[in-house]
């Protein structure tokens, strides 16, 4: 599975903490889209997709929640609730994010601009993707 949760750089004094990432440097890829996800309602599941090409870094900058990642063989629950570590999902893997803590925001940089033909949507297709494409 093409997935790793690193610590980001982070700076602490008296004042607060301070926390950075570069691009080309932290994150392996240039980024071309943000976006976040906030206001999900208690017990509400986000996600249920995977990209071809799309690589994305996930941190969850206030509060938390879990990524469950499927790479079509395995699965794995990764818990984000510290806003100085990031996930980086890479293509092939599909992704739900689920148990968002209240006033949770999850922050995505992604590598490429929107484009739904990247997108997988549906899980048994997404099956076919990876068996096809491990042929």
């Amino acid at each position: 599975m093409d997935v790793k949760k690193i610590e980001f750089n982070q700076r602490n004094n008296t004042t607060g903490k301070l926390t950075f990432l570069e691009a080309k440097r932290d994150i392996p890829f240039e980024i071309k889209r943000i976006y976040y996800v906030y206001d999900v309602a208690k017990g509400e599941r986000r996600g249920f997709h995977a990209h071809k090409e799309l690589e994305q870094y996930l941190i969850c900058i206030h509060g938390g929640c879990t990524i469950l990642l499927d790479d079509g063989l395995e699965k794995e629950n990764v818990l984000l609730n510290n806003p100085s570590e990031g996930l980086y999902v890479g293509p092939g893997t599909w992704r739900e994010m689920y148990g968002f803590s209240e006033g949770a925001v999850l922050l995505v940089l992604a590598s490429e601009y929107y484009d739904e033909a990247d997108y997988i949507r549906d899980y048994s297709q997404f099956k076919r993707y990876i068996t096809d494409k491990e042929a």
